[in-house]
């Protein structure tokens, strides 16, 4: 019977894996070498004075040495499943010739030496190195890494012979003897099936840990063992690796005996040099398994956390992609929100600003700034259904979220809430400016006695502000009477003193109408008016969080009283990159937010990885 079941599950496993079923990835990275080498020239990038000097010394991180075998100028993917009933990794690399892997994989990994050697199928060859589970498998076009990531799970025993208790939510009951069907994952290699197989695993239960009753005598025999049961379980996970194999050998025949496709995933935006998206609900769901086990030993509180599936409902993905231009180098990281979670989402970053604000903005740009505006009601009164959503667990019933949900909002008074900070939040970086402080000075006499001295100083300090919006109106005013009366805060005419920042130019807080300032200097307010407030109102029209630093004259102003071993650096950092910038788009598309972070570079005749390289090299030259 168990030979019969081991053919089940081979023959299943060749079928299932040769199936295309494209968006079931739970991650997947693809490198554009086709877009990227239009911008930037592989062999400058690999023959840069820098990278060739750190070769030298590591000689095994020498990308060189690849290039007579790799194709750099096509695309090369790396996906996977995290917590698919078959978990694996794949990297798909373009190659130049069969022969040159070959080669490589003979000198470079040992192939062909003692217990590891090359297996020929004709088509394809594989090869996986003595005592690791991952195989390398080509043709003559692509070269795959390959590698099964399911383990055996880890048993705990309270006692030498007492029952074990299973890691990572899994429950083996007999190892291979029983089996369950369950969902193939995807992969790319033949066209689909209609009915596409299943593939038999054993039979295995999730979500929670399984601890045996040492009295429940002869039900639980498989448990209690005569002999050592580290060296029962030992056996076990041999059984279980030479499975596992098995399997993936199946696979990888299914994968190529055919004929191989390279895989491809409709998330990945081609026009990007390097794209990426990982399944977010895959990805919580590895994080859950670690909080799950030491919760299950401590009382069985892991039943009250939120559920694996419950991630997913909230956040459906997330892409991250990289952009290396002339002028610039940028990453978009776009965020797929839930049909529901989007609605919820776009209230929430939609925000009206107060108009007010803007009067407490600089005339001129700043050194930094960075301006986020959203919508705190719309937060608070979407806070309890979205609490609801996130913990549905059979462990709660449904009118226990409800009370829960209830009790929230009665609590709650959103819209009075939501007044204490309405949703607009700025802050300002303009200048440094020297001042003079009072400083402690510890030391010690001829009787070795501590003595202090206190004399002045003068140092450097940042002028700063930090500008938001409330609109309630009292509990303002009465908390900074509050700080008067208990001696934190000093009245200075329409603002007020915080007491002992001396050291930081006297921060002082103020409050005018629905903008309260916090800062250490009036000099930079520009009533609105001005070319950088001009700016910021157009930026935000259509941004809620929009930001910016000016790298070359931040290190200038910074640097100024810097050694002149730093000074030489910081003017070469200064005349190479002009800013750094953020900003995030009001509007959802496709249910989708998108964040935007960009370097920019003051030079234009030499794509940015290379000048960012030169740079490196100067710097560190002397």
């Amino acid at each position: 019977m168990k030979h019969f079941y081991t053919l089940i599950f081979l023959f299943a496993a060749y079928f299932g894996f040769g199936q295309t079923s494209p968006d079931k990835y739970d991650y997947f990275v693809q490198f554009n070498g086709n877009q990227l080498s239009k911008k930037v020239n592989i062999n400058d990038l690999l023959n840069h004075p820098i990278l060739t000097k750190y070769t030298s010394k590591k000689p095994d991180f020498d990308l060189r040495q690849y290039t007579s075998i790799i194709q750099l100028d096509q695309k090369i993917t790396v996906h996977g499943n995290f917590l698919d009933s078959v978990p694996f990794y794949q990297v798909t690399i373009p190659i130049k010739s069969k022969e040159a892997v070959s080669q490589y994989l003979i000198e470079k990994q040992g192939a062909n030496g003692k217990n590891s050697t090359i297996e020929e199928f004709g088509k394809y060859a594989v090869f996986t190195p003595s005592g690791l589970k991952r195989s390398f498998v080509w043709n003559d076009n692509y070269l795959v890494i390959f590698e099964l990531t399911k383990r055996l799970p880890t048993k705990f025993y309270a006692s030498p012979d007492g029952p074990p208790v299973l890691n990572d939510s899994i429950a083996v009951t007999e190892a291979y003897e029983e089996t369950a069907i369950v969902e193939t994952p995807a992969v790319y290699g033949a066209e689909e099936a209609q009915n596409p197989p299943k593939i038999a695993e054993p039979a295995v239960m999730r979500d929670e840990p399984v601890a045996v009753d040492a009295q429940a005598g002869t039900e639980n025999q498989d448990y209690l063992y005569d002999g050592n049961p580290y060296e029962e379980y030992t056996a076990e996970q041999a059984e279980f690796d030479k499975k596992l194999a098995e399997q993936q050998r199946e696979i990888l025949k299914a994968l190529f005996e055919n004929g191989f496709t390279a895989p491809s995933f409709s998330k990945i935006n081609v026009s990007a040099d390097i794209s990426s998206w990982v399944n977010y609900s895959g990805l919580m769901s590895s994080f859950y398994s670690l909080y799950n086990y030491p919760l299950a030993l401590f009382g069985g509180y892991d039943k009250y956390l939120p559920m694996q599936k419950n991630f997913g409902n909230f956040i459906k993905g997330i892409n991250l992609d990289f952009y290396f231009d002339n002028d610039n180098a940028r990453i978009e990281e776009v965020v797929e929100y839930a049909t529901d979670i989007a609605a919820v989402v776009s209230k929430i970053s939609d925000r009206k600003i107060n108009k007010n604000i803007f009067n407490y903005f600089p005339s001129e740009k700043p050194l930094g700034y960075i301006s986020y505006h959203a919508n705190t009601k719309a937060a608070l009164e979407n806070f309890p259904s979205l609490t609801a959503e996130l913990f549905q667990n059979p462990k709660f019933v449904k009118e226990d979220i409800t009370l829960i949900t209830d009790l929230i909002s009665t609590i709650v008074d959103e819209e009075a809430t939501a007044k204490l900070f309405d949703g607009d939040l700025s802050a300002f970086l303009y200048d440094t400016k020297e001042v003079e402080v009072m400083t402690k000075k510890y030391d010690y006499d001829e009787n070795y006695e501590e003595k202090i001295t206190e004399e002045k100083v003068k140092k450097d300090i940042p002028l700063f502000s930090v500008i938001f919006t409330s609109t309630h109106p009292t509990f303002g005013d009465k908390l900074l009477q509050l700080g008067v009366r208990k001696k934190v805060l000093v009245p200075n005419g329409n603002s007020f003193i915080v007491v002992g920042t001396q050291e930081y130019g006297d921060i002082f807080i103020a409050k005018e109408k629905d903008v309260v300032i916090v800062a250490n200097t009036k000099d930079y307010f520009g009533a609105g008016k001005g070319s950088f407030a001009k700016e910021a109102k157009k930026n935000l029209s259509k941004n809620y969080i929009s930001g910016k630093l000016d790298i070359a004259q931040t290190v200038k102003t910074f640097g100024k009283n810097a050694k002149d071993s730093e000074l030489d650096r910081m003017a070469k950092i200064s005349s190479q990159f002009s800013d750094v910038s953020i900003e995030s788009p009001k509007k959802l598309i496709d249910n989708k937010l998108k964040f935007v972070f960009k370097l920019n570079s003051f030079k234009s005749d030499k794509n940015i990885i290379l000048q960012t390289l030169d740079l490196a090299e100067e710097m560190t030259s002397k």
